[in-house]
């Protein structure tokens, strides 16, 4: 872990990997420690916001935080119902080595959690619990993907807020609003968020 200031209001930790992400960005949300105002996970890093004057003690406290495992925090949980006839559903079981309904059966039989958002507003990169094989991106991106696609690339699974430019396989689709700006909070699938896609019917 490395911590490093990110200008006077927030410090950026360095991580080795997603797993130590997921660990100390759930330990923080738990039980922040005095100052802190917003814990923001990514890939590799947790940017942590601070209250003014409280730099230094939130970097002590986090490089004495130790990783919560997987679900050992309370958090939300969100069920997707999803209808699996994405057009990208056979090709990318196929590079899984899988068939159509060996991938439904994988992707409806693991939780998720929600790493973290990035791409589009309300977007969230869904980890599986024990792992999820990669499955490469599309050769040619779409210019529109639909709003509630259902799609998988590299170890992630995600859901498309909205309709926008997309190069993920996609596998279904739902009418999940997994962004609402009337509702509090907007997005659904935030970090934490302990998610199960289940067939829609």
């Amino acid at each position: 872990m490395r911590v490093l200031p990110c200008g006077d209001a927030a410090l950026l930790v360095e991580l080795a990997d997603l797993d130590e992400v997921l660990g100390i960005s759930a330990a923080l949300r738990a039980a922040p420690p005095p100052g802190v105002d917003e814990v923001v996970p990514a890939a590799r890093t947790v940017l942590v916001r601070c209250a003014p004057g409280a730099l230094d003690a939130v970097a002590a406290a986090v490089r004495a935080t130790r990783p919560l495992a997987p679900g050992a925090a309370a958090v939300d949980q969100v069920e997707v119902p999803v209808t699996y006839d994405g057009a990208d559903l056979e090709e990318a079981a196929a590079l899984l080595g899988w068939d159509g309904p060996e991938l439904v059966r994988r992707h409806t039989g693991t939780t998720w959690t929600v790493a973290f958002c990035g791409f589009a507003p309300g977007f969230g990169y869904l980890v599986a619990d024990g792992g999820w094989p990669q499955v490469p991106r599309r050769s040619s991106p779409r210019t529109r993907v639909p709003p509630g696609s259902v799609a998988l690339a590299a170890e992630f699974s995600g859901v498309y807020p909205r309709e926008s430019p997309g190069g993920w396989q996609l596998v279904g689709r739902t009418d999940l609003p997994v962004l609402d700006l009337d509702r509090d909070p907007p997005a659904l699938l935030r970090p934490g968020v302990r998610v199960r896609f289940v067939e829609a019917a």
